[in-house]
């Protein structure tokens, strides 16, 4: 697709139009096993991992953000070419979701978005010091995260993310891993490039443009012990969200921080299953 071989899961019906998961940074489609368990075993999913994360391929001339948008789209006309598309994005995956949701309107039916809420604002005049900063980064060369082995990892997330069982941490560890190429432990599978600095300023006044566009119902998820949430309620926290979204849900998830799919999948995705289920509005739109 696009040049790249893609990776992608599918649960559920094969001869019914699935409902797109969209993972985060540094993740993989693999995370999405917790929250499909708690939904119907009479829906159907695609999950599938961005270039050069999990066993997608890299990119060879490196990664720039709108190819996400376009890899997406790539992803519909192949799933569902004829029908309003159905998303739930974490995080990267939720801010891709949301700003296609605003620049394709057409073509999204209903959206999910778990803590995709945009990078911290910037100025102009940090652009001579980000240029300096990527350039630096690209002269040292990136480095993929090592580990002397897949339980070893399975340690430090669960050191970082209490809340997860040591089952749940292995299966991550494991999905977030491949052997390395020297026999010596494993390394994290997505692409070190990734972790570069991107030098391009992020401008929130584009992605709320994208945002104002959105005409599909949006159901915004945080966690409520999440890091983000500071940035969250710096941002207007939901009355924020709502002046650009015309309709918008919104909950907090109870006992979860940033990775909520993997705290607390069975509250996640209640949520994701009540919104699904809403009545048609009155245009007549349904989330079904």
């Amino acid at each position: 697709m696009r040049g790249l071989r893609h990776r992608l899961l599918r649960w559920g019906p094969a001869d019914r139009a699935p409902i797109v998961l969209l993972h985060g940074f540094m993740d993989s489609s693999e995370t999405w096993q917790f929250v499909v368990d708690e939904l119907p075993s009479d829906w159907s999913f695609v999950a599938f991992d961005w270039r050069g994360f999990g066993g997608t391929d890299r990119a060879a001339e490196g990664y720039w953000f709108p190819d996400y948008f376009a890899d997406l789209e790539a992803l519909l006309e192949r799933l569902v070419p004829h029908t309003g598309a159905r998303l739930v994005g974490h995080s990267m995956g939720g801010n891709i979701a949301t700003l296609y949701a605003g620049i394709r309107p057409e073509r999204i039916e209903w959206l999910v978005n778990l803590e995709g809420i945009g990078l911290p604002c910037t100025q102009p005049g940090q652009a001579p010091g980000r240029y300096a900063q990527w350039l630096d980064a690209l002269a040292r060369g990136p480095r993929a995260g090592r580990y002397v082995s897949v339980e070893r990892f399975a340690e430090t997330l669960r050191a970082k993310h209490p809340r997860w069982t040591p089952e749940r941490a292995r299966f991550i560890a494991q999905a977030w891993t491949r052997p390395r190429a020297d026999g010596d432990g494993v390394e994290l599978a997505a692409d070190p490039r990734h972790r570069l600095p991107n030098p391009v300023l992020y401008r929130h006044e584009e992605a709320e443009a994208c945002w104002r566009a959105v005409r599909a119902p949006v159901l915004l998820l945080m966690g409520e012990q999440s890091a983000f949430r500071p940035h969250f309620e710096e941002r207007g926290g939901e009355g924020g969200w709502k002046r650009h979204l015309g309709d918008l849900r919104f909950a907090w998830v109870a006992g979860a921080g940033h990775m909520m799919h993997i705290d607390q999948p069975a509250a996640v995705a209640a949520h994701i299953e009540r919104f699904a289920k809403e009545p048609p509005d009155d245009q007549g739109r349904t989330h079904r």
